[in-house]
């Protein structure tokens, strides 16, 4: 059996980062997991392909050499998961899908799918083939039930090209104890944390190492933190073997807020080579977090919270929301005041997204004031998917007053040194392969040819870390690429993010 792997393309947005994969001469930042780990479920003997439609395109002689395509997507892939099934039908070819995308209520649009996987594959996908092999496939497989995540294997990392990522991926664990409104995690991989043996992630990592990969990896987990005593024992596994190999990889996660009240937790991560951190801080406002279920974030300071993890060590990127039911007209300036004082430059500002299935999706449809819209997965494009109670014209002149801010090239230098100020790195950041080659580019892109302001903002960190925090020095220059792409991103959704009548579901 000749298998196809296809992993749709991402629109251009905030988090694909084009301007950054620019100048470091990548394609793309974060690999298909999904697909690789599906494809090490699959028999040994069937001969296996990968694309990914973020770093090369596809061809129909690819399509026509393949028996079965088989395709995972989220909903911001879904326009190019359609023209897929499109050309692989034109072509007489089987399209096999899974995925978060058809786990949202896209039934209709995706009617002509021949097969469904849904769920975990560990479960799912060994039913397909079993039923596939003995000619009698089914259209959906599906399942209520949560794999054991010691049975999920060692990704197949041989079918990717690494060399075109900037980032590998890997997963620990799945699973989050909470249950905030707008999210799906919940639903998709359960609230009871479910972590890999310190000998699986041993094992994934050595894979990966034998590639010749070294840099940067993703631990895609839901909940870095969802159980302490599990991770606390990974990582001083991960520590060892890194000390051993002489730290070919530097880890980047998400994970709660409470991170901040657990210092051996905090070191941990330093040993094993953790350098920064995604949390969902969402807003300021208690009131707001409690209304949606955000609990875990009023039991603290957020502001010190933030500080403290700086100074342990760890970069962290914030994740924030405007457009709730509690929120005042005032919620835009605090945003940006909290923005600016945290030092956080990487902050992911979206106005919030009424999810299919989560427990706002249904509330808002009970009160009628989910919007007719095609929900494109993106939220950070400024779409409105449900009537604010602050009025559509508020919300989004808020936002681009929060976006234009933030983002501003004196914004987001005042942000670096905000940050620098708290920032205590466990060791100073080592030059890599490229890394010399990306300085210059940064240079060349951000330094001379950029516009406005932010070539004068660029020079000024670059003078910063050279003669006053020479051991921050890969840090801030990066922060100013990042810049650079912000402010871009920001022109964009400035002209794009425009009003359009209320159309209620």
């Amino acid at each position: 059996m000749k298998a196809l792997l296809v992993s749709p393309q991402l629109p251009v947005s905030f988090w694909n980062f084009q301007s950054v994969l620019k100048i470091i001469n990548k394609k793309a930042v974060y690999i298909p997991l999904g697909l690789i780990t599906a494809a090490a479920l699959m028999p040994p003997d069937w001969e296996l392909k990968l694309v990914d439609l973020n770093v090369q395109p596809l061809s129909d002689d690819q399509l026509r050499w393949a028996d079965l395509i088989f395709a995972g997507a989220m909903i911001v892939q879904k326009e190019s998961m359609r023209a897929l099934i499109d050309r692989a039908h034109r072509l007489d070819r089987k399209v096999i899908v899974g995925g978060p995308l058809f786990h949202h209520g896209v039934e209709k649009e995706f009617s002509d799918v021949d097969h469904r996987v849904l769920n975990e594959a560990e479960i799912t996908l060994p039913r397909f083939i079993r039923d596939l092999e003995s000619g009698a496939p089914e259209r959906i497989y599906q399942s209520g039930k949560k794999c054991d995540i010691h049975s999920s294997p060692v990704p197949r990392w041989d079918l990717l090209d690494t060399r075109r990522y900037a980032s590998m991926s890997v997963q620990f664990s799945r699973g989050c104890p909470y249950r905030c409104e707008f999210c799906d995690i919940p639903i998709l991989q359960g609230r009871r944390f479910r972590s890999k043996t310190p000998e699986q992630v041993l094992r994934e990592l050595a894979a990966l190492h034998a590639t010749g990969w070294r840099g940067r990896i993703f631990v895609a987990d839901d909940n870095f933190i969802g159980n302490r005593a599990q991770v606390k024992a990974i990582l001083r596994q991960i520590a060892a073997w890194q000390n051993h190999r002489g730290h070919p990889f530097v880890f980047n996660t998400e994970a709660s807020i409470d991170l901040a009240g657990d210092g051996e937790l905090m070191r941990l991560m330093n040993e094993a080579g953790f350098k920064g951190v995604f949390i969902g801080l969402e807003t300021p406002d208690k009131d707001t977090l409690r209304q949606c279920g955000k609990d875990q974030n009023c039991r603290v300071n957020l502001l010190e919270s933030v500080r403290t993890i700086q100074g342990n060590g760890l970069e962290v990127s914030g994740g924030f929301i405007v457009g709730f039911d509690n929120d005042k007209e005032d919620i835009f300036d605090r945003q940006i005041q909290f923005i600016q004082e945290s030092g956080i430059m990487t902050a992911m500002i979206s106005i919030l997204y009424a999810l299919p299935g989560t427990p706002l999706y249904r509330r808002l449809k009970k009160e009628g004031r989910l919007l007719e819209a095609n929900c494109t997965g993106s939220n950070t494009d400024g779409q409105i998917t449900f009537v604010p109670k602050m009025g559509i014209h508020n919300l989004i002149n808020g936002y681009r007053k929060v976006l234009n801010r933030i983002y501003s090239p004196a914004g987001y230098h005042e942000r670096i040194l905000r940050f620098l100020q708290y920032y205590r790195p466990a060791r100073r950041r080592p030059l890599r392969k490229g890394d010399i080659a990306a300085l210059f580019r940064s240079v060349l892109y951000v330094g001379i040819l950029n516009r406005g302001d932010g070539k004068r903002f660029y020079w000024r960190a670059v003078f910063h870390a050279l003669f006053s925090r020479q051991r921050c020095f890969a840090e801030i220059i990066e922060s100013a690429v990042f810049a650079y792409h912000f402010q871009s991103q920001t022109e964009q959704i400035n002209d794009s993010c425009m009003e359009e009548p209320l159309v209620r579901a």
